[in-house]
């Protein structure tokens, strides 16, 4: 028995040591003490696409197992715990490798299938080399992106904890309480710090708190020293000392993200400068002399010209500006809360009623239809071509403008089309996707944000109601009675449409105060969904089971609290204003309006270079004499060049990238990771944007081939 005791010990020290070395060298993946719970939180927060990442990872350390640098593994490490990722630095590795190479390998196949092109295998094998750095840094770029989202929730973070703990000093509870009001992924952050006591991780939540800090001394360090006030209120024996460093800690996450982004808005007028030249003004300006270029190039068509603008350039300028971004200050920015509560998911469809019957309909099918129609509009110049080869006519009765234009070039290939017939349906392609993209964002957040600006006003108003709620708490009147008076007072207003809601439950449905406020069906809550104001009644929930005293000390913190979180917010948009909105008029005028005139110059010039091509082949067969000077061969020094229906849709492509990364940057410089704001904008700027190029693109086409005719018609 004694032989058989020592065994089991002895095999179970060995297996752990072996284990331990194995994660130690990096061949193994660590054991993780996660609960069950923890990990369906997890797989609910985490977005779709890193989900799909650590899949794709796990797959790629399967097949092609190789270890990265061992001055990588332990950046790589840390960035995969800030992502919350379930993969190894190996697996990452794995991945930047094998996903290049695979892309590689079906691109090429489709290139060579399709196009006949070795030219363009070759510079898809380049791009495809440029993806490794990329794709083998995607845990970096995932928690740059986890920090920048989790960033913007901080000042609520450090809010709600302070406002817990004024009135109960139990920082275990106010974590939790702060979690349970904030949006993932600080929300799942915080959670994880609870947690990772709870599996015993640590021992206590000071040393899981602390650790989960350390990651952040790095990228915002007023963050960590709020919490560190917050943590040194536990030891002050004296509650005026305890209150005035939970004060101290709210004051400084505000004073210190108001500097950083003070030095931000000074430092970002060079860089947003020089992404406006070399992503906007030169390629766009640049498209004028390609029809030259064209006419001069043998064997260089739209598709190279698509490979450029449509893949090279936008990629420049997207990773141009995510480096802006990444350089953006952490703790400011407005969160995204559509897809948590219930009444935003009720507006999320467009709503068509027939009589006395309603249809919901969903802003995809709605924006795919619009997109579909317009582009087999755009598309039947092609279509029609491939259906009646032989077929064309003439737009005026001299027969100088054609419908499609179709011509044979020098190897006696059918070519085009070059009719301004043609290049106007064109116009459509650009259309249909710039709608498309604009229409699904528009439809799918116009009503959600009217939803938000009303609660945001009454978030404005929320803290003189706050005050209010507090003095008439403070004069011993119960808190059910309180709403009734307070909203008595301030009628016609959110702030008193909220008290009203809550005082009609209480006095006519006899609900407790707690149910009149958060009752699924008919709290009040429901009709104002903010973060803010819910953790505010919360807080006076719970401090009104302590007495309408304490209950009315806590509402004036609050009131002075979100008070002066306005009043931050109001100082940091006046410093971004210049910036935002220099690139405000980048995107809805400057870069369609050139564009768009771009477009037409250019096929005034490729008209100009037909007729003239069509006009020396016309003088070289009449004239004997002109073709023993040698001018003969001129004809055959020109090619016809891009027909302007395939360059209107390339400039047209990247107008709507450019206008979806810009509109992308500037949202997240201006309000950080605001998804709800980001996609109302979306569609705002690509419908106006795509609209105003293409008029201005139609106008400027008619008009500059109207003229071009009309200088060469008497001549060719």
């Amino acid at each position: 028995m004694s032989s058989r005791k020592k065994e089991v010990p002895d095999s179970l020290l060995d297996r752990y040591r072996a284990r331990m070395e194995e994660e130690l060298e990096g061949k193994k993946k660590p054991i993780r003490a996660e609960t069950r719970d923890y990990m369906d939180f997890k797989m609910e927060m985490l977005p779709p696409h890193m989900n799909l990442y650590e899949k794709l990872c796990n797959i790629s350390e399967s097949i092609l197992k190789i270890k990265p640098d061992k001055k990588k593994i332990a950046p790589l490490q840390q960035s995969i715990s800030t992502a919350h990722l379930d993969i190894t630095p190996s697996g990452a590795a794995s991945f930047g490798i094998l996903a290049p190479l695979v892309i590689l390998l079906f691109l090429s196949i489709l290139l060579y299938a399709v196009f006949h092109s070795f030219v363009l295998t070759i510079f898809a094998a380049f791009m495809c080399l440029i993806l490794i750095g990329p794709f083998s840094n995607m845990p970096h770029y995932l928690a740059q992106y986890w920090r920048l989202k989790a960033s913007s929730q901080m000042v609520l973070c450090i809010f709600y904890v302070v406002t817990y703990m004024r009135h109960t000093s139990n920082i275990e509870n106010a974590i939790q309480f702060a979690s349970e009001h904030l949006s993932a992924p600080l929300s799942l952050d915080l959670k994880k710090v609870v947690w990772d006591v709870e599996t015993s991780k640590f021992d206590t939540l000071k040393d899981s708190l602390d650790y989960y800090l350390n990651s952040w001394t790095e990228y915002n360090m007023e963050f960590v020293e709020s919490f560190h006030l917050i943590e040194s209120s536990l030891l002050e024996s004296d509650e005026s000392r305890r209150l005035a460093a939970l004060d101290r800690s709210l004051n400084v996450i505000l004073e210190e993200t108001y500097e950083k982004m003070l030095h931000y808005a000074h430092d970002l007028k060079s860089p947003i400068t020089m992404l406006h030249m070399l992503g906007v003004i030169l390629p766009i300006l640049g498209l004028v002399i390609l029809p030259l270029v064209v006419s001069f190039i043998d064997g260089v068509t739209w598709i190279h010209l698509s490979f450029i603008y449509n893949i090279f350039l936008p990629l420049i300028v997207y990773f141009i500006g995510k480096s802006i971004l990444s350089k953006r200050p952490t703790g400011y920015g407005d969160t995204d809360i559509s897809e948590e509560h219930p009444i935003y998911k009720k507006y999320r469809n467009i709503i068509v009623r027939f009589g006395s019957s309603e249809i919901k309909i969903n802003p995809i099918f709605m924006a795919v239809g619009v997109g579909a129609i317009l582009l087999f509009i755009g598309l039947s110049p092609i279509l029609l071509h491939l259906a009646f080869p032989s077929f064309d006519t003439a737009l005026d009765s001299d027969g100088k403008f054609l419908f499609l234009d179709y011509k044979a070039d020098k190897a006696g290939n059918i070519v085009g089309p070059f009719g301004l017939g043609a290049s106007v349906l064109g116009i459509f392609v650009t259309l249909s996707l710039g709608l498309g993209i604009g229409l699904f964002f528009f439809l799918k957040s116009k009503r959600l944000l009217k939803i938000r600006n009303r609660t945001k006003q009454l978030e404005d108003e929320f803290s003189s109601a706050l005050f209010q709620l507090g003095n008439r708490l403070g004069d011993d009147i119960p808190a059910e009675k309180a709403f009734g008076k307070v909203g008595e007072s301030i009628q016609n207003t959110n702030a008193g449409r909220f008290f009203s809601l809550v005082n009609i439950n209480i006095q006519k449905l006899g609900m407790s105060l707690n149910e009149a406020i958060f009752n699924p069906a008919r709290g009040a809550i429901i009709f104002f969904p903010s973060k803010v104001i819910e953790s505010s009644m919360k807080v006076l929930i719970e401090s009104v089971k302590k007495g309408p005293k304490i209950a009315a000390q806590a509402l004036t913190n609050i009131a002075r609290y979100i008070k002066e979180i306005h009043r931050v917010n109001e100082r940091l948009k006046d410093l971004m204003a210049d910036i935002i909105s220099s690139m405000n008029s980048q995107i809805k005028f400057l870069t369609p309006a050139i564009a768009g005139i771009v477009v037409g110059i250019t096929s005034m010039i490729t008209a100009v270079l037909g007729k003239l091509i069509i006009g020396m082949e016309r003088i070289t067969q009449e004239s004997s004499e002109i073709t023993a000077s040698g001018v003969a061969s001129l004809p055959e020094f020109f090619s016809l060049g891009i027909p302007t229906y395939y360059f209107q849709i390339v400039v047209g492509i990247y107008v709507v990238e450019i206008i979806y990364i810009l509109t992308v940057l500037s949202n997240g410089i201006e309000n950080g990771s605001d998804k709800l704001n980001e996609r109302y904008n979306l569609g705002k700027n690509m419908i106006r944007s795509t609209i105003l190029y293409c008029i201005l693109c139609l106008i400027v086409m008619l008009l500059f081939n109207f003229i071009a005719v009309e200088i060469l018609g008497s001549n060719f």
